[in-house]
């Protein structure tokens, strides 16, 4: 029979008994700890010495339902004053943890927000219009996001080309003390400053998922009070949030690895996307973690390395189900995923190779200066595709099919395929059904992830976890371009930059790797998808 702890709104389910009974081992062993309850207490040492510096400065989470509440006024009387100015349109400017959960909360409550989490200079464009009636929140917890910082910049030459004073239209979102809100402050902009005692991917229910929300017209108070119906069960060794943890962790460590997560008429938009980069990017290090994958339907039933999670009412998984609003479900996974990283044996907080590519990217544009970036020729080309790759790895590929087939082939044991593309995930969206078509083909995990958004997410994991992985790299000619205010690059450069930075890193590590180049976009995209489509099932 199917076990299920249930507190506050909340209900988490086990169907499997296999997942079952190692979720109550590692419940056990966190109750003799009493785990649940030093979490809580924001105890920094659980996660072991090594970790303990960088958990005692990002457990702020844990009091975000009191924290945040004053945000809530402070929203309403700002959207009163864009109002009456006519401004009714947000568009948020951030990545990774500075714009996912916005996105949910938003899509769920099914209010507008134009997200722009890309350097690709078409869907840029596309974002950039309406001016009048405009708002631009500018996010970014570092302060030094160069996707963000490009952004701020468009804007800011936007709206004084259409007369528009932009200390009227622009809202930053920073930590206290960051490089963006010296700029913001010299600039007069609105600025809302988010605990710095809180991690990017742990902050959804702080100033960066409540603002841009609240601007656009949800009703955040909701969140909170959703959130604080869980909070007291976070203590419990046996409440769900204890158990989903126990469940990801200990279930991961006995080989099931894979997070397979599906909406199951939950009635909240993409959580899968938000809950990937929180599990990847804090699981993901040290050659172990948690692989999240993000699927439109459940399998019949889980592989091997898989751990099956549900979220809603509608049907039971195989393994795990999870039900519950949206406001408690981001306060659940946060706390599941510290347990888990317990279990795992990992400090979920950092993110040591999130860097990397970041670094390799600056890297690309400085060798470059004004000249061509280091591109190698394509190994052939095939219509619209440039194939790109090592020689032992295309062996005698000589058409795109080919070398789809030699990566598929090249994926390991117990492996995955990461589906990387740095295409626009707005206007041309049928990129992702890359994803569904490659899993088809083989007995393996398939992800997505659009560039350079997946780098502040599953990026972490690519580096930083098991090095198991097969990748698979799309980038695409620009019909246009698209300047980038006082930057000595476009936006289309900085886009390839960060494709050929992070490809450096993969093929550091001596992972399979393919890179295809649409030398045009929706030719080389339709030629691609029959590709992927094709090949013997197995």
């Amino acid at each position: 029979m199917p076990s299920s702890h249930t507190q506050g709104g909340v209900t988490v389910t086990f169907a499997s008994p296999a997942l079952e009974t190692t979720a109550s081992e590692t419940l056990d062993a966190a109750a003799a700890q009493q785990l649940a309850a030093a979490i809580a207490a924001k105890d920094p040492t659980v996660w072991g010495p090594d970790a303990a510096a960088e958990a005692a400065k990002r457990l702020g989470w844990l009091d975000c339902t009191t924290v945040s509440r004053p945000l809530v006024g402070a929203i309403a009387e700002l959207r009163l004053q864009l109002q009456s100015l006519g401004v009714d349109r947000v568009v948020l400017a951030g990545m990774g943890g500075s714009s996912l959960a916005p996105e949910v909360i938003t899509g769920t409550y099914g209010t507008p927000l134009v997200v722009l989490d890309t350097t690709d200079p078409a869907q840029v464009a596309a974002a950039l219009v309406d001016l009048d009636r405009t708002v631009l929140v500018a996010s970014s917890k570092s302060g030094g996001t160069i996707e963000t910082d490009s952004h701020r910049r468009l804007f800011e030459q936007a709206f004084r080309d259409a007369g528009i004073d932009p200390v009227e239209r622009i809202v930053v979102v920073t930590d206290p003390g960051s490089p963006f809100e010296a700029i913001a402050r010299d600039a007069g902009y609105r600025v809302f400053l988010a605990d710095p005692n809180v991690g990017g991917r742990y902050s959804a229910l702080t100033a960066f998922g409540l603002v841009p929300s609240g601007l656009a017209g949800v009703p955040v108070e909701e969140l909170l009070d959703q959130a604080d119906a869980i909070a007291p069960s976070l203590t419990a060794d046996d409440g769900p949030a204890a158990a989903l943890g126990a469940a990801l962790g200990g279930y991961g460590n006995a080989g099931h690895d894979k997070v397979v997560l599906v909406d199951a008429g939950s009635g909240i938009a993409g959580f899968g996307n938000w809950a990937e980069q929180l599990i990847a990017e804090s699981t993901g290090k040290h050659g172990r973690g948690l692989l999240p994958v993000v699927v439109g339907t459940a399998h019949d039933a889980p592989r091997a390395d898989e751990h099956m999670v549900l979220i809603g009412p509608r049907s039971l998984s195989p393994d795990t189900t999870v039900d519950g609003p949206l406001g408690a479900q981001f306060l659940l996974w946060e706390f599941a995923t510290a347990v888990a990283g317990w279990a795992l044996r990992i400090d979920p907080f950092d993110q040591p190779n999130v860097q990397e590519s970041k670094d390799n990217t600056k890297a690309v544009l400085e060798k470059a200066g004004d000249g061509p970036l280091p591109e190698v020729d394509p190994v052939f080309v095939d219509g619209a595709i440039e194939v790109h790759g090592d020689r032992a790895l295309l062996g005698d590929a000589t058409t795109v099919g080919d070398a789809i087939t030699k990566l598929l082939g090249a994926v390991p044991e117990r492996g995955y395929l990461a589906v990387m593309a740095y295409l626009d995930r707005i206007g041309e969206p049928q990129a992702a059904d890359l994803r569904a078509a490659l899993a088809s083909r083989i007995p393996h995990a398939v992800t997505f992830g659009w560039g350079p958004r997946f780098l502040h997410s599953t990026g972490q994991y690519h580096k930083g976890g098991p090095q198991v992985g097969a990748f698979l790299q799309v980038t695409g000619a620009h019909a246009t371009d698209l300047d980038v205010p006082g930057q000595p690059f476009t936006f289309g450069r900085l886009q390839l930059a960060q494709a050929l930075g992070d490809l450096q890193a993969l093929q550091s590590r001596e992972r399979p790797v393919l890179r295809l180049h649409l030398t045009d976009r929706a030719t080389g995209l339709a030629q691609l998808l029959a590709a992927a489509a094709n090949g013997d099932r197995r």
